[in-house]
């Protein structure tokens, strides 16, 4: 089952988070989050859903601010975080289609999301979902003793011809 976040949920999205930060390049974070600081994080997004499988949260996805400047407000970053094991079950692609509405509903033309190379899974998600590439910033990260790559893709939402009506609101 797939559903809105709350800050209930942060305490979850913490632990299935945690593994990426402190075990992979995945996360260039360098200490994992706290429950505090990940539900200030699902109420600051523009859209943040769990998938729920008998009542426990087993992995997220969520969309964020992509850049600061008021030209960019028609853009989000998207993210997507699962429990080990759930990789090829359909929670992320069901995670990721449930978030692209929400984002298209709410207003949004372009999703844009960043993965570590190499990360063959993430990328051939997010291919799967029809991103496309945008470019890779080189060595532009720091972790586990050596400089990371990072590919950029980004997936059209809805159409730009004509739109002119910022995104709505966070409520």
């Amino acid at each position: 089952m797939i559903r809105d976040a709350s800050t209930e949920d942060a305490a979850a999205c913490a632990a299935i988070y945690a593994p990426y930060v402190t075990d992979t390049v995945i996360s260039f974070e360098d200490e994992p989050p706290s429950t505090t600081e990940m539900a200030r994080r699902i109420t600051d997004a523009h859209a943040w859903f769990v998938a729920e499988d008998d009542g426990h949260v087993a992995g997220f996805a969520y969309a964020h601010r992509f850049a600061e400047r008021a030209a960019y407000q028609w853009s989000c970053e998207t993210s997507i975080y699962l429990e080990p094991g759930r990789r090829r079950t359909g929670a992320g692609r069901a995670l990721y289609e449930t978030l692209f509405e929400r984002l298209r509903e709410n207003g949004f033309c372009r999703a844009f999301a960043g993965m570590t190379l190499p990360n063959e899974a993430s990328a051939g998600l997010h291919r799967a979902l029809g991103f496309e590439p945008a470019g890779v910033y080189r060595r532009v990260g720091w972790k586990h003793g050596a400089w990371r790559d990072v590919a950029w893709v980004q997936k059209d939402l809805n159409a730009t011809d004509g739109c002119v009506s910022p995104p709505a609101p966070l409520t």
